[in-house]
């Protein structure tokens, strides 16, 4: 057809790094064959970032990056404050009012410490949007 215009967005795509299409390496790896097994969780990468879901509610991230390690977690308030208290944990730099924390994933004991503090995020009945 002469004339005919290629639409962008049509024909070969990107191909998929490899560390997104095994699911992440290292602590992502780790935090995302854990909380992949837990029921009602979406796991998808997003803005450089794996964005862990429960149901439409966002309550996790964590860099796709493999030299970056800090992992955000959104908690109900109570939890934001006993999580605050624990050494290595963080208010998140922007988010900290919205009940996001930070910790770093240096080693496998940081996994384990954190799988408990997602637990309690999963479960948390909190909005979906930083309405709050």
């Amino acid at each position: 057809m002469a004339g005919a215009r290629r639409f962008r967005g049509l024909g070969k795509g990107r191909a998929t790094r490899r560390a997104l299409s095994r699911g992440g390496t290292g602590a992502a790896g780790r935090l995302n064959r854990a909380l992949g097994a837990w029921e009602g969780v979406r796991i998808t990468p997003m803005f450089g970032r794996w964005g862990y879901f429960a149901g439409e509610r966002l309550f996790a991230c964590f860099p796709l990056a493999r030299k970056e390690a800090d992992l955000w977690i959104r908690l109900a308030p109570g939890d934001q404050r006993r999580a605050l208290r624990e050494p290595g944990v963080r208010p998140h730099r922007r988010f900290a009012r919205r009940g996001w924390i930070e910790l770093e994933l240096v080693d496998e004991a940081d996994v384990a410490r954190a799988l408990r503090w997602l637990r309690r995020a999963h479960s948390a009945d909190l909005p979906v949007g930083d309405e709050d």
